[in-house]
């Protein structure tokens, strides 16, 4: 067994901790979403159609998730600091190589290696924080990781569309390298290395869940441009997926030596905490995946504009955990679940009233309400989550309710796109139908617009309004859907509950 650090901890070192933590954590989630305003300009470096660029980030959440589930073990055969330290060092080189790439394969590789290298970063860092914080701390702690797990995907098009547009979008990878050596130095210097052991693995199960999580993602990034089952990529990709995870849940449930500990879950809260935070992040990335999508091509709002106005909703997440972490000790927390799964409705809810005249306001203020709420119900998720494990048990659930997050993230997205899409096209068609020289909208319309039917521009100004109001109506319903997510969640709250058993109060 390696030699760990036992002495223990004062204010400063905890702070110094919980510093390189979030920084590493901001790194790696910031990269998820950075690069997607930066993508129409690396089509052309790159020589990819719109459908081939989409593997530029389809690459890097699989990787992710694939390896995700595996962080418990490696913590435990190698200790966390090596982990993140590796992991860092890791992510600092293949972001370099990924600024380096001229072709897609380049770039398709690179993103495997830095989603690979990531992963383990976000789940052991929280492991981290609730480690290195006493019980009536934790919320606090929650809060400080919640800020980088959040507001990385929210504030990711903002820096990716500011880097993008003022230094081009190899800088979007480039501003890794200055960023990970700060943090590199920050994990050798306050990072305590934890006990290794001489773990061993069921690699056959490994495999099982890898496949199964692999295809799954794949299946979610890719089933909305492949149109689901009318592809047999991804009717295959379905059965894969399926067959893998039903086989390593059966294998792996009461194995010792599986590689995500399943029987975790027998944990009242861990359980209940998992299940909503996968359900959480169906809304919160839903959200952050149309919002640039709308004001970008809609809109049509260059990059750095689209990314200022999203950047009130971060400000807001920041604002609503640290309201939480100041009140979760005071307050039954479920209450302020409640509280944040309502505004995060609201605020949804008011997007639903867009239209192709709506202002900066009305984009900014629903997004504030929306951030508020999305933060109040970050921090008691996550603090529930460990509340009655053991501090050894921390690992192997922070994989378990981190890989919820990624999967719960990914089927929102999926179903975002899907209802944007279809509802696009649908009403392409309805209103398609209304363009005839009898209906008196139209001539009105022609007339506002100094056009007549005989006009040779007239088709084609009709084709682009066709397209720019089905597409509006389009995000109006993927709207509706974000907000219906969150509503959904409420009643879960009466599944949150105070659990005393283990001598720690819960907060729910």
């Amino acid at each position: 067994m390696a030699l760990t650090d036992t002495a223990p901890e004062t204010t400063t070192s905890k702070v110094l901790t919980a510093t390189a933590v979030l920084l590493a954590v901001l790194m790696v989630i910031l990269d998820m979403t950075v690069v997607n305003v930066a993508l129409p300009h690396m089509m052309g470096a790159l020589g990819a159609t719109p459908d081939q660029i989409t593997w530029v980030l389809t690459s890097y959440i699989v990787a992710e998730a694939v390896i995700i589930p595996t962080s418990g073990f490696l913590a435990g055969r190698f200790g966390r600091k090596n982990v993140i330290l590796f992991s860092v060092a890791g992510f600092i080189v293949a972001s370099m190589l990924c600024g380096q790439s001229r072709t897609l394969a380049q770039m398709v590789v690179f993103r495997l290696l830095q989603g690979a290298f990531g992963a383990s970063v976000v789940p052991l860092s929280q492991a981290i924080m609730v480690d290195t914080f006493e019980a009536e701390n934790r919320g606090k702690a929650m809060a400080i990781w919640g800020i980088g797990i959040l507001l990385g995907p929210i504030m990711g098009p903002t820096v990716g569309g500011f880097i993008t547009d003022n230094l081009g979008w190899e800088w979007v990878f480039y501003i890794n390298v200055p960023i990970g050596i700060i943090n590199l130095a920050l994990i050798v210097a306050f990072l305590k290395q934890t006990p290794r052991v001489v773990a061993v693995a069921d690699w056959a199960g490994a495999l099982l869940l890898a496949t199964g999580v692999g295809c799954l993602q794949m299946l979610l990034d890719r089933g909305n441009g492949d149109g689901w089952l009318e592809s047999n990529f991804i009717i295959s990709l379905i059965i894969i997926s399926a067959f893998c995870l039903i086989a390593f849940v059966v294998r792996s449930f009461r194995r010792p030596d599986a590689i995500l500990r399943l029987d975790l879950l027998k944990d009242h809260n861990l359980a209940t905490a998992t299940f909503m935070i996968m359900a959480f992040g169906v809304g919160m990335l839903s959200t952050i995946a149309l919002q640039p999508l709308f004001l970008e091509h809609l809109l049509g709002y260059p990059a750095s504009t689209a990314g200022l106005v999203m950047a009130p909703r971060g400000i807001a997440v920041a604002m609503g955990m640290v309201f939480v972490a100041t009140t979760i000790n005071r307050f039954q927390p479920r209450w302020l679940v409640l509280i944040g799964l309502t505004l995060a409705a609201i605020g949804s809810y008011a997007t639903t009233w867009y239209n192709l005249e709506v202002d900066k306001f009305w984009i900014i203020a629903p997004g504030v309400v929306q951030g508020l709420g999305m933060g109040m119900i970050f921090v008691p998720l996550s603090t529930l989550a460990y509340q009655t494990l053991p501090q050894e048990a921390s690992d192997q659930a922070a994989g378990i309710f981190n890989l919820a997050r990624t999967i719960g993230g990914s089927i929102g997205i999926a179903i975002a796109a899907t209802v944007l899409t279809r509802a696009s096209h649908a009403n392409w068609q309805s209103l398609g139908a209304g363009i005839n020289p009898y209906n008196p909208a139209l001539t009105s319309w022609l007339d506002a617009t100094g056009l007549s039917m005989s006009d040779a521009r007239t088709p084609q100004m009709l084709g682009l309004e066709l397209m720019r109001q089905s597409t509006m109506i389009g995000f109006v319903e993927a709207f509706g859907f974000v907000t219906l997510s969150f509503l959904l969640l409420i009643p879960l709250v009466l599944l949150l509950r105070s659990d005393d058993t283990k001598g720690v109060r819960s907060p729910f």
